[in-house]
């Protein structure tokens, strides 16, 4: 079981994601700026603090909170990345590979998904109404379907017709009304819109009900291993602990009750006020998805022990099992009648959308206390309102076209199209990978990524201890330099002691696929090859 202490060390040294040379540029910039002369004197030592001698704001007087946190999905392989990305436009040639392929994050449309035709149509109507004008709808209707036209005329009535302009806090009523509707159709419950808020993304959601949760250094919050790091790098912002369980590898990356008994129980001996449990399901970077019964057990185990269940499923459209649907909490919550207190979370960055940019997602609240609404709402108002366009592209993912919409059977066609094309993607990459020597990989049942188990060899290992280097972070970055193939280390994510991960999605497109799997067949053999033991 990893100690606390080890976790929250971790949440503060999980794959940097800056250089240490950048924390050197910056203490030297706040030093070395020397006194100014002449007309301009008074005005540069005001932007420069040269008139009291250091900066006031430095890395070192910065909030520490801040300073501590990391993100791997866009740490030091990314960075690097992009420094080859750069290398490669400018000395083309002068790398071992012709492009970057970005498989360490969920960006779709970065690996040339192409966007749902429905959504943009909407869009573009709303951003130039003028195209809804008496003098130009004949044209408009040679070039948008009738439904494409009368969505954007419903939404921008949401709006005063007007979409650079506030909307309401916890987003546009209407919309909320739409979300609504599709939680109780998907899950055959009520669902009310003044539960719903809607948000600049899902991630700004988990930061607002964490912020909520977190009234002092003490407070914990239950996380799995491995998991997404927005998780510890919010905790770290709020200087909160995270309290680890683990999720069973061997069991398709199911969730231990006994794992989670023993974690919270640890936990609170030690005097941590422990007061959520985080769950990702569809698993981020597991690719797991939780059995219904799994789910029910979890409900349960945080009615027992009075612990604000999180659920994170913005992946939920990302199903590629038939032996392990989607069922969401709010589902279980409900039928087992519980009066536990759960946040779920959605998003239009992932499933068959992935509108990654346009930040929108929502969360439904279920079982809050009146008092903590109002108090959400307060919180919401601060920020004034969600991204306007991030809100009406919710509003076509809770509601998209119907059968009988003039747009539906090409909606239907390209959603269809993107999702059996990502089912075969992650069915190739995990028998790619449980191909190959060293490595192991559960198949993807959801999400959009492949979280293999690498066989380091010792002498691989005992070598980037050596450098001071995490074993897994060396290999990502190895095969970065070699393939232009970026992936995220399982260090990043957290993983059991003594194994070693990484993430990989699965987006780079069908017909460069195959020269993706290959490309990274022939580093990781010769990786082998250079580290097995000689004979």
């Amino acid at each position: 079981m990893l100690s606390l202490l080890a976790v929250n060390r971790a949440a503060r040294t999980i794959v940097t994601g800056y250089p240490a040379r950048a924390c050197t540029t910056l203490r030297s910039l706040s030093t070395t700026v020397g006194p100014k002369q002449g007309a301009h004197a008074n005005v540069a030592s005001a932007v420069t603090g040269t008139a009291g001698g250091a900066k006031v704001l430095t890395i070192d007087s910065m909030n520490p909170n801040i300073r501590e946190m990391e993100y791997a999905v866009r740490g030091a392989i990314p960075i690097r990345a992009e420094k080859l990305r750069e290398q490669l436009k400018t000395h083309p040639g002068s790398l071992p590979f012709k492009q970057i392929t970005a498989c360490n994050i969920g960006n779709p449309q970065q690996l040339e998904q192409k966007p749902l035709t429905f959504l943009r149509q909407v869009s573009a109507l709303m951003e130039y109404t003028d195209l809804l004008s008496p003098q130009m709808i004949d044209t408009t209707r040679k070039l948008f379907p009738e439904d494409a036209i009368e969505r954007a005329r419903r939404n921008l009535s949401y709006v005063g017709n007007a979409v650079g302009a506030y909307t309401q806090s916890l987003g546009i009523y209407e919309v909320r009304q739409d979300v609504a509707r599709f939680i109780e159709e998907r899950d055959g419950f009520p669902s009310s819109p003044d539960n719903i808020c809607l948000t600049s993304g899902a991630s700004g959601a988990v930061e607002r009900v964490i912020d909520m949760l977190v009234s002092s250094p003490d407070v914990g919050i239950m996380i799995p291993i491995p998991q997404y790091p927005l998780y510890t790098a919010t905790l770290a912002h709020v200087n909160a602990q995270a309290v680890p369980y683990y999720l069973q590898e061997d069991k398709d990356w199911q969730l231990s009750i006994g794992d989670l008994e023993h974690s919270l129980a640890e936990a609170r001996a030690k005097g941590t006020d422990v007061r959520a449990l985080v769950v990702i399901n569809p698993g981020n970077p597991t690719g797991g998805c939780l059995l219904e019964s799994n789910i029910a057990e979890i409900v349960r185990f945080c009615e027992r022990h009075r612990l604000v269940i999180m659920a994170d499923e913005v992946y939920q459209a990302n199903i590629y099992t038939e032996t392990n649907p989607f069922v969401s909490f709010k589902k279980v919550v409900a039928q087992l009648g519980s009066d536990v207190e759960l946040f779920s979370f959605h998003s239009i960055s992932k499933g068959m959308v992935g509108e990654c940019g346009r930040r929108g997602g929502y969360y439904e609240a279920v079982n809050i206390d009146e008092k903590v609404m109002e108090q959400l709402l307060k919180l919401a108002s601060v920020s004034l309102c969600p991204n306007v366009q991030g809100q009406m592209a919710v509003d076509i993912l809770v509601n998209p076209p119907r059968p009988g919409d003039a747009s539906y059977a090409q909606y239907k066609a390209e959603v269809d199209d993107i999702y059996q094309s990502m089912k075969r993607r992650a069915k190739k990459l995990a028998k790619a990978f449980n191909s190959l020597p060293n490595m192991s990989c559960n198949d993807a049942q959801g999400a959009m990524y492949c979280f293999p188990r690498v066989e380091l060899p010792q002498a691989f290992v005992d070598e980037a201890k050596a450098k001071g280097q995490q074993p897994d972070l060396l290999y990502c970055m190895q095969m970065l330099e070699e393939t232009g193939i970026s992936v995220v280390p399982g260090s990043g994510f957290g993983q059991y002691p003594g194994t070693f991960h990484f993430r990989s999605t699965f987006l780079p497109p069908e017909n460069l696929f195959d020269d993706f799997i290959d490309g990274f067949k022939r580093f990781h053999l010769g990786f082998i090859a250079r580290y097995s033991p000689k004979i």
